[in-house]
């Protein structure tokens, strides 16, 4: 029922025009298909150095952030100690088989 109710949605926007209206085009001139193609690869570098950029400073804010924290503040954790819940497991005992 949907498969039908979609094709006849489809085939009433390919009749009026408007199924074309929004779909991207390339431009026939081969000189301004290479600017544009340039333009993109120029937005790609843009974006990946500024997603560079913003990351390593926000490493570099963590680290410092950490270096000068009080000493006060940062737990001193004993190396001799081990923390956890322990439970005796005993050996399961199999019947004896005759």
């Amino acid at each position: 029922m949907f498969v039908h109710a979609f094709r006849s949605l489809h085939a009433r926007l390919d009749a009026t025009g408007l199924g074309t209206a929004f779909a991207p085009r390339k431009p026939r001139n081969p000189l301004l298909r290479l600017l544009l193609a340039l333009v993109g690869l120029a937005l790609l570098a843009l974006l990946l150095v500024a997603g560079l950029a913003i990351g390593s400073l926000m490493l570099a804010a963590g680290l410092l952030r950490r270096m000068f924290k009080p000493a006060a503040a940062r737990p001193v954790a004993d190396t001799r100690v081990v923390d956890g819940e322990f439970r005796v497991v005993r050996k399961p005992v199999l019947p004896l088989s005759r």
